[in-house]
C-alpha cells in the first residue's frame, strides 16, 4: 500500500494525505470511538521506537484451518453479537503488532470459545427452521436463519397485512414457536 493513499483501516501513526498534508490519526481515534481498538504494545528494554498493537474481531464458525469469518469489528461485543445471529460459536482476535513505519511486524490469532457453543468433535442436533404465516397458512422450511427472515419479508411485503411466525424443529425436541423473532 502507498503511503499516499489514505484508506479506511484504522491505524496509529500519521497517513500523508494528497494535498501534502499530515494528520496525527491518533486524534481521529479518540473523536471517533475506536481509541480502544489501538493500544501501545510493550517494548523490551532498550528500544526507544513506540510500536502500537492493533486489535480487530472476527467472528467465525470453528477453529479449523478453512473457515467462514465475518467483520472485521472494533469490539468484542459487536463481534459477538454478530455471531450469534449468524449461529457461529467463535470469535477471533487478531492482534497486529505496527512497527514504527506503519508496517506490520507481528499478527497473533486468539480464538474465544462463545458460551454455549457445540464443542468440537460433539455431533449438533439438527435444526430446522419452519416459518408460517398466521393469516393464511402458507409455510416453509429453512436450514438458515437468513433464509427464514427473507420468506418472511417477502411474504409480508407481498401480503401487506400478512404475519409470520417462525418455528425451530430439533430431532428429539419436537417444534418450539420463537418469540419476538423480528424484533
Amino acid at each position: 500500500m502507498s503511503r499516499d493513499q489514505l484508506t479506511l483501516c484504522p491505524a496509529i501513526s500519521c497517513r500523508r494525505l494528497r494535498n501534502g498534508i499530515r494528520i496525527a490519526l491518533g486524534e481521529l481515534i479518540c473523536t471517533s470511538g475506536l481509541k480502544g481498538s489501538h493500544e501501545p504494545a510493550s517494548q523490551p528494554r532498550g528500544e526507544s521506537a513506540m510500536a502500537y498493537k492493533e486489535i480487530f474481531w472476527m467472528a467465525c464458525d470453528s477453529t479449523e484451518q478453512l473457515r467462514a469469518e465475518y467483520g472485521p469489528f472494533h469490539t468484542r461485543v459487536e463481534a459477538e453479537s454478530e455471531a450469534k445471529k449468524l449461529g457461529f460459536g467463535y470469535l477471533l482476535r487478531y492482534e497486529h503488532m505496527l512497527g514504527e513505519h506503519e508496517e506490520i511486524e507481528e499478527v497473533r490469532c486468539i480464538f474465544v470459545e462463545l458460551p454455549g457453543a457445540t464443542p468440537i468433535g460433539v455431533e449438533a442436533i439438527p435444526v430446522t427452521l419452519h416459518t408460517r404465516c398466521a393469516t393464511c397458512g402458507e409455510s416453509s422450511a429453512h436450514d438458515k436463519g437468513w433464509q427464514a427472515e427473507v420468506w418472511a419479508d417477502i411474504h409480508e411485503f407481498e401480503h401487506s397485512r400478512h404475519r409470520v411466525r417462525l418455528f425451530e424443529h430439533a430431532r428429539g425436541k419436537g417444534l418450539k414457536e420463537i418469540g419476538d423473532w423480528r424484533g
